[in-house]
């Protein structure tokens, strides 16, 4: 297969702290489900494939995008980010082009940041490209450390390892990347589970990627609320508010 553009949708995962048994990517929020708004976003993107990750109550993610075209590949046991995108390295075989990863409970991300994701890690001829956002209160999340404050990403530092003054910087790692498909399975592949949860990060490719001369790059999107992910109930019903008052 010859082609541009695809992208892998994580979905898999319960929600342990959405204090219920469905999958975190079909709470709903403004009438719809977490991840429709999502795919319903990427249908305005020219993408030559579209995979869904899937793993607790599967089967529920797929009756709810049964009128989408989407691949739906199963994630067994869940063993973090990395195994999670591994787990379609089938599908891609003979893929040549870029993909996208993206969480599925990120409902707000836009049509033209994608787009605008894609055209900047295709110019800048990059392996890994790290979405990236601004936040007033960027507790807890991973901090992105710039090369010389250009475009080359040099480090993504975890807020548990930051010392004081990575924890000032307010650019953060949203979770979404671009990479080369062919970058992307090499990288992941090396990528182990030394770590206390035993799971296979993604954000772990992106040092393996540097580490071999690789181009990894960041692109910044201009609206924090487009890479809001949902881990909560509270945080399910403050994003809610938050897009009423945008009137989106």
């Amino acid at each position: 297969m010859t082609s541009n553009f695809a992208a892998i949708i994580l979905a898999a995962g319960k929600g342990k702290r959405m204090k219920s048994d469905l999958p975190k990517v079909l709470h709903r929020i403004n009438g719809k489900s977490l991840i429709r708004h999502l795919l319903e976003t990427m249908s305005g993107v020219a993408l030559d494939r579209t995979v869904v990750v899937i793993g607790h109550k599967g089967e529920l993610v797929i009756e709810e995008l049964r009128d989408f075209k989407v691949e739906f590949i199963w994630q067994k046991e869940q063993k973090g980010t990395g195994h999670a995108v591994i787990v379609t390295e089938d599908v891609f075989r003979g893929f040549e082009g870029t993909i996208l990863v993206a969480n599925g409970d990120v409902p707000f991300l836009s049509a033209k940041s994608i787009k605008s994701l894609f055209e900047f890690h295709t110019l800048n001829n990059a392996s890994a490209t790290c979405l990236s956002a601004d936040l007033d209160n960027p507790r807890g999340y991973g901090r992105i450390v710039r090369q010389d404050n250009t475009d080359i990403l040099a480090a993504i530092i975890e807020e548990k390892d930051a010392g004081p003054e990575i924890k000032k910087i307010r650019e953060i790692n949203s979770g979404l990347f671009c990479f080369s498909s062919r970058d992307l399975f090499w990288a992941l592949h090396q990528v182990t589970d030394e770590n206390v949860q035993k799971e296979y990060y993604i954000t772990d490719s992106i040092e393996i990627l540097r580490k071999a001369g690789k181009r990894c790059a960041v692109w910044k999107v201009s609206d924090s609320l487009e890479v809001e992910g949902v881990n909560s109930l509270e945080q399910l019903s403050s994003l809610e508010s938050a897009i009423k008052a945008k009137k989106i």
